[in-house]
C-alpha cells in the first residue's frame, strides 16, 4: 500500500525542513497501526512514529501541542 514516491518523513509545519507544500496539496493519508489518522502533524516511516495534535491545546509559541506515537506508519496519496 505504501507509495514509493512518498518521502520517508513529512511535516505539515512550514518551518520544518521536512515540509513539502506541493506534496501536501496533493493529499497525503496516513494509516497508523491499521487505523486511518486525520490529525497527523508529522510522520517518519523508517523510525515508525507520528506526531498528532493534542486537542486544541497550544504551546507558548502558538503551535499545536503534539505527542509522539510509535507503531507501523503507512502513508499514501489520497488523490492520484
Amino acid at each position: 500500500m505504501t507509495d514509493t514516491s512518498l518521502p520517508d518523513r513529512l511535516s505539515t509545519n512550514p518551518k520544518s525542513p521536512y515540509y513539502d507544500e506541493a506534496l501536501l496539496a496533493r493529499g497525503i493519508g496516513i494509516r497508523f497501526d491499521g487505523q486511518e489518522k486525520t490529525n497527523v502533524e508529522e510522520y517518519c516511516v523508517s523510525e515508525g512514529w507520528i506526531r498528532v495534535a493534542v486537542g486544541k491545546t497550544l504551546d507558548r509559541k502558538g503551535n499545536p501541542l503534539t505527542i509522539r506515537l510509535t507503531g507501523k506508519v503507512e502513508p499514501y496519496l489520497e488523490k492520484p
